[in-house]
């Protein structure tokens, strides 16, 4: 199969891009597009052939759900049956922050398959700020699923160049829109009734919609990465080993906590690239990227992030040495990234 990249820059470009990705969609096909947060594969979220390709395309198991996306909340009455009890709840995150980076976990609709929800009740909903992104569902007029465009466990693309490197000869399209703007991937959340008058919300995976946002809402409770052994997620990137690359990755905790091997290539992955923190200079590094070069800025960072780690892991190096990001705001997202890079499979 020929990949095709279709540029999405001009007005022009963006009306065909639209109507043909439109096309491929209702035909039962797969097309990767782009979001505010990575690029993702999408196929028409009510044909459940359609999202059984995406599974194959990404080779992604079955046990892990897809993301479903919606133009508005009157589409995602179409697919989620939200509660009584947290009904309010839900409309003020929503007010909040879409269209934008939070993901929703609510009840299913029957019309949602199976395959779309690994089997679960529930339904992982968001509605992408991105124009092209919100252009294609317009044009096919129903829910899009869409997980990163990327093999299964490996790095976020956020360019459309990525998806070609992880997905050529396997989908038939790309929309070219550019880089992606916040460059992590959406804040994943599930809304719990707490009897008191803010709700529970459990933080299923970090994003760009942090927890210091989310506190104004309800009482964040955050929750671990999924073990190997444990059952299976309740909604999309849980798991403990995911967004790695083929490269090997330490992630210090401390420059002590560096032990190099004789006869092997490190290349560094930099916060700020700071020799006062310690990391930059204690190696002649390979290869190094800096995330946000001088004082830190942790949304830069976070923007370059999967950009950074793909260009090291290309690099040759035998392993890449990550040093921490604080754990605030976007931070967390990037060091749950991070941990999950250097996890075991």
């Amino acid at each position: 199969m020929e990949t095709v990249i279709l540029e999405a820059g001009s007005p022009e470009q963006i009306r065909s891009a639209v109507t043909r990705a439109g096309r491929f969609l209702n035909r039962g096909q797969v097309v990767a597009l782009p979001t505010e947060t990575v690029y993702g594969l999408a196929a028409c979220a009510f044909n459940p052939t359609a999202c059984a390709t995406v599974f194959e395309a990404k080779q992604r198991p079955e046990f892990d759900p897809l993301i479903v996306h919606v133009k508005d909340k009157a589409m995602l009455e179409k697919v989620a049956d939200i509660p009584p009890e947290i009904a309010d709840a839900v409309n003020r995150l929503i007010n909040e922050f879409w269209p934008g980076p939070l993901t929703l976990v609510l009840p299913k609709k029957p019309a949602i398959p199976d395959i779309v929800t690994a089997g679960l009740d529930t339904v992982a909903v968001r509605c992408s700020k991105h124009p092209v992104f919100r252009a294609v569902i317009e044009e096919v007029g129903a829910p899009i699923a869409a997980p990163s465009a990327n093999r299964f466990g490996r790095i976020s693309p956020t360019s459309s160049s990525a998806v070609m490197s992880e997905l050529s000869g396997r989908i038939p399209m790309i929309i070219d829109s550019g880089a992606c703007s916040e460059g992590m991937e959406s804040t994943i959340v599930r809304v719990e009734q707490s009897g008191k008058p803010k709700p529970f919300i459990h933080l299923l995976r970090p994003g760009p919609v942090t927890v210091e946002m989310l506190k104004k809402l309800g009482k964040v409770i955050t929750t671990e990465p999924l073990s190997p052994s444990s059952e299976k997620p309740e909604a999309p990137g849980q798991l403990s080993s995911h967004y790695a690359p083929r490269t090997p990755l330490q992630l210090l905790e401390k420059p002590s906590d560096f032990r190099p091997q004789d006869g092997l290539s490190y290349a560094m992955l930099s916060y700020r690239g700071q020799p006062k923190d310690g990391y930059i200079d204690m190696h002649p590094w390979h290869e190094v990227e800096i995330l946000s070069p001088g004082s830190g800025k942790l949304p830069e960072a976070a923007v370059r992030f999967f950009f950074a780690l793909r260009k090291l892991d290309q690099c040759g190096a035998d392993a890449i040495i990550a040093e921490p990001v604080p754990e605030r705001g976007i931070g967390l997202a990037i060091q749950d990234r991070l941990r999950r890079a250097s996890a075991k499979p």
